[in-house]
């Protein structure tokens, strides 16, 4: 993702002519090699109508290479020496390491001088594993660099369909008035995977879907369909606001999270019409890891109260899909009962994510006809397509935003340290609360929507996952 994207951003004229990428990693490698390893990616990766020989040429023309090894503390100084007289103009940092390595790295940095006042430090999640090591992580990269200099990055932020999301809420009188408990009756959030361990073995065992989707991803989303409007949309004023939706999420206890979580491990099945072997036997031993989890959410606030969130993440599931529903609750009353139409199926908005970007809204509408055996109502569905309504832009791969933003300085789509910090509060609280009740995995086969306590989990209310 990194390289074309920066590569695409050099091609749009996006990035100063004075701008050099110096790449780094822990082998020893002569600054040709290196190149043709990039170009190599460059066209393995990019859409073939965006790759150009003279152009690769130029971009590659931007990248040196020094080497670093992160856990001996070495290559500092040659980094330094590589920069040179570069040292006076903002240098950003982008760090794609284990989140171990943020601090030692940070403090490396700055020992040999490389974090300046101007210098900047980007850094993937996950930012620690819990509470306690987030804020450690978080103290030792602060110890070199400004908060208002690190940006730590939630990819899903860079998505089109998230940052479209603000769009709809605050920009459309149409939703907003109804955005709140009064005409809402449940929100859903789901985001399916198909693939498996694929190769993460040594990073997901012990982690699981909780933290790695959940913890992330997936809050922030909740953040920004739940929060207050905010002042503006500058990094700060967005980013108050999903601090404090955030930290009025209800902590689940021991007695809640037998009836409002559920916690799936993946078995042998079948995906896309392909037999898969279940998460056990890909890791080679029995786990106690969750590839599924099940949430049932509350935010303690007067815009929220009594509103329940469905949150649902997992790996083997039928369909890769993210999306979030709205569900309405219904009119106060049904003036078409006495004339043919006994039941009128409630409002919802569904916005699709992923794979395809859409809005999607039901409403009722008549049946044309002359009406003499009474009213016919069905449910007609209002569409936008955001590809068909802007076919003439290009979609973006969402570092592409991300990478230009942390280039300019722009914090708006990062996450703050208090939002990491909120967000491993509410999760720790639901780690301690399943430990305490030794809660473990349930099996579900490969291919399904996880385990069948997944659907009691809302049924329960009267409402059904959307599948």
């Amino acid at each position: 993702m990194l390289f074309p994207s920066l590569y695409n951003l050099h091609m749009d004229g996006l990035l100063a002519d004075g701008l050099t990428i110096i790449a780094s990693g822990r082998s020893q490698m002569e600054r040709a090699a290196f190149q043709d390893q990039v170009r190599a990616s460059l066209a393995e990766y990019l859409a073939q109508d965006r790759f150009d020989s003279t152009v690769a040429d130029a971009f590659l023309a931007r990248i040196e290479y020094c080497a670093i090894d992160a856990k001996a503390a070495t290559g500092y100084d040659d980094l330094a020496a590589l920069l040179g007289a570069r040292m006076e103009r903002p240098i950003g940092v982008y760090l794609s390491t284990p989140p171990s390595m943020f601090g030692p790295i940070a403090r490396g940095l700055n020992d040999a001088g490389i974090a300046c006042a101007e210098c900047r430090i980007a850094m993937e999640k996950p930012i620690g594993h819990d509470l306690a090591s987030s804020r450690q992580v978080n103290a030792d990269v602060g110890s070199a660099f400004a908060e208002d200099r690190i940006f730590r990055i939630d990819h899903y932020l860079g998505k089109e369909t998230v940052q479209n999301l603000l769009a709809l809420r605050f920009a459309n009188m149409l939703f907003e008035p109804l955005w709140n408990a009064q005409a809402i009756d449940h929100v859903q959030i789901t985001v399916a995977e198909t693939v498996g361990l694929e190769g993460r073995v040594s990073y997901y065992d012990g982690v699981g879907a909780l933290r790695d989707m959940v913890q992330n991803h997936m809050l922030q989303l909740l953040a920004i369909i739940a929060m207050e409007p905010p002042a503006s949309v500058s990094s700060t004023a967005v980013r108050d606001e999903k601090v404090k939706l955030l930290r009025s999420l209800r902590k689940l206890t021991e007695a809640d999270v037998r009836t409002h979580s559920v916690k799936g491990q993946y078995a042998a099945g079948a995906v896309g019409g392909e037999a898969v072997a279940g998460y056990a036997d890909e890791l080679g031993d029995a786990s106690n890891t969750e590839t599924f989890v099940a949430l049932k959410a509350y935010i303690d606030n007067w815009r929220w109260k009594g509103v329940p969130f469905y949150l649902r993440t997992g790996k083997r599931m039928p369909r890769r899909k993210s999306e979030v529903l709205i569900q309405f609750k219904p009119v106060p009353h049904n003036i078409f009962a006495r004339v043919g139409a006994p039941k009128l199926d409630a409002n919802l908005m569904v916005i699709n994510l992923q794979p395809e970007e859409n809005i999607r809204v039901r409403v009722m509408a008549k049946q044309p006809g002359l009406d003499r055996e009474g009213v016919k109502l069905r449910d007609v569905n209002l569409d936008v397509s955001l590809s068909h309504s802007f076919a003439g832009e290009r979609r973006r791969i969402a570092y592409e935003r991300l990478l230009l933003d942390f280039i300019e300085g722009d914090q708006t789509l990062f996450v703050r340290r208090d939002e990491v910090e909120a967000q491993w509060e509410w999760i720790d609280a639901i780690r301690d609360a399943w430990a305490a009740v030794d809660m473990t995995p349930q099996s579900y086969t490969a291919g399904s929507w996880g385990p069948s306590s997944s659907i009691a989990l809302i049924e329960r209310d009267g409402a059904s996952w959307d599948d």
